[in-house]
């Protein structure tokens, strides 16, 4: 990794003194914007009822929003997701000139700039607590010639970027980073990047789609190799929007993706289906509560993504697939969960990818159901929001829940009654961490709190409403 820089100027001036005035600005705006925690308990209920609609998908939302802004003309989204995530990365694209509005609920409109046509931000993109805005933006970033700095909140400021650092630099963008390759990082970009191969050493849609996103301003052909399939909702984008992206077979197994270079992209309507990494609580809370009778509408059921709803079947959840239809290329359904007795099961590890973000909240189903669940190949796990692995292990101690864990499983040790509960979950600022808790609290004995519900709002805005309208009672400690 280059250390050098370009002497480009920006509004804090040129080379090194430049950089250690834009680093010092961006941990005094980081120390200015702390937050009060906010405390909040779930109380058991006896059973879930209702219909509810799943809110719009976080990982389509902000490639819509991106996409958007690469492509010539006006598109409009439907069913966006209105999360703090998402509303970051609609600012990061206001930053770069696109024309983005909001028209009302899930509607937006983005006039965009064309593939290279961003204009260098005049400020810090403080892409608050998303790791999926900060790695696919850092492909777009990467590929403009211009210097530009991306920061976070505490928790994004702690998650790895050297992932996307390392293909990136390889195409020719430089980079500065604090130690480990995390944030605040400083972007040098080029508009000569370099078309490469790349093969990626862990399962990654994020670092995957950064390297296509940069090679859409690149002249010939990028393409990445994954050695186990990760969510593609990149690449059926990319084709939406009038780009040429090519799968194939790896000869080691795998796939390869290739983006062609320089392409049109025109401007596309986009339909946002219902995120199934949130759909995810309401039916873990319904299945494992007997006589609960849950539906939640317009569930995205990629089958790269559906691994929880394929692992709860297996564990003896009854889930119903209702008016099953296709979205702008995405399989559709609507879910209709009964509660139901579980069982202990083998999670084999090639199932991660298409459920990475699930397992905290698969944990809280083991934790609920008759037997042992081993979770198996999830080390992936801690490089997410928080070391995810050892906050759910945590969390389940915290609750009088039996469990190993290891570098990469998780093994939960269920007795088919409700958890202790009783305990004080610490979130640290993971939004999903605080959600699968309450949701536990929801299924055990006494009532579960977490110390800290505020980063709810990053990706589900409106979580503990549509719990409360089924008959869950979460509410501040």
């Amino acid at each position: 990794m280059s250390r050098a820089f370009h002497p480009v100027k920006t509004k804090f001036g040129h080379g090194r003194r430049a950089r250690r005035r834009i680093f010092a600005v961006v941990w005094r705006t980081e120390l200015s914007a702390a937050h009060a925690p906010v405390k909040l308990v779930a109380r058991p209920a006896v059973s879930l009822q209702g219909r509810v609609r799943a809110p719009g998908d976080k990982s389509i939302s902000h490639r819509a929003l991106m996409l958007g802004a690469l492509a010539l003309g006006e598109t409009s989204i439907e069913g966006l997701l209105e999360g703090e995530d998402v509303l970051r990365t609609a600012a990061a694209m206001r930053m770069l000139g696109a024309d983005v509005r909001h028209l009302g609920e899930g509607a937006w409109r983005i006039r965009g700039f064309g593939v290279g046509g961003g204009l260098q931000p005049d400020d810090v993109l403080d892409l608050g607590n998303s790791g999926t805005s900060a790695r696919l933006l850092s492909g777009i970033l990467a590929s403009h010639r211009f210097t530009s700095f991306m920061t976070g909140d505490g928790s994004l400021r702690r998650r790895p970027m050297q992932r996307v650092i390392d293909p990136l630099s390889r195409m020719g963008a430089r980079f500065e980073a604090r130690e480990g390759g995390r944030m605040p990082l400083a972007i040098v970009g080029t508009d000569e990047m370099v078309p490469i191969d790349y093969r990626l050493p862990v399962a990654s849609a994020q670092v995957k789609s950064a390297i296509l996103l940069a090679g859409l301003n690149t002249a010939g052909e990028t393409t990445v190799i994954e050695p186990e399939a990760t969510r593609d909702h990149t690449e059926r984008m990319l084709r939406h929007f009038g780009a040429e992206v090519r799968v194939a077979a790896d000869d080691g197994g795998g796939k390869r993706i290739t983006v062609v270079g320089w392409p049109e992209l025109k401007a596309r309507d986009i339909m946002v289906p219902g995120d199934p990494s949130s759909a995810a609580f309401a039916a873990v809370a319904a299945a494992v509560r007997p006589g609960s009778d849950v539906t939640i509408e317009n569930v995205g059921l990629n089958p790269l993504r559906a691994g929880l709803y394929r692992t709860l079947n297996e564990m003896g959840a009854e889930i119903g697939l209702e008016n099953q239809r296709d979205v702008g290329g995405e399989p559709v359904a609507d879910l209709r969960v009964r509660g139901s007795i579980l069982k202990g099961i083998d999670v084999p590890p090639d199932r991660a990818p298409t459920m990475i973000d699930e397992y905290p909240v698969l944990a809280v189903a083991a934790a609920c159901a008759t037997g042992t669940t081993r979770m198996l190949g999830v080390a992936e796990l801690r490089a997410k929001e928080s070391d995810r692995l050892a906050s759910v292990a945590a969390g389940l101690a915290a609750n009088g829940v039996k469990h190993d864990m290891g570098p990469d499983f998780l093994v939960v040790h269920g007795n088919g009654a409700p958890p202790p509960g009783g305990g004080v979950v610490a979130t640290h600022l993971d939004h999903r961490i605080a959600m699968s808790f309450l949701v536990l609290g929801l299924a055990s004995r006494q009532a579960v709190a977490v110390d800290d519900g505020s980063p709810i709002d990053t990706s589900f805005p409106g979580f503990a409403g549509l719990m409360h309208s089924l008959g869950a009672v979460i509410e501040a400690a």
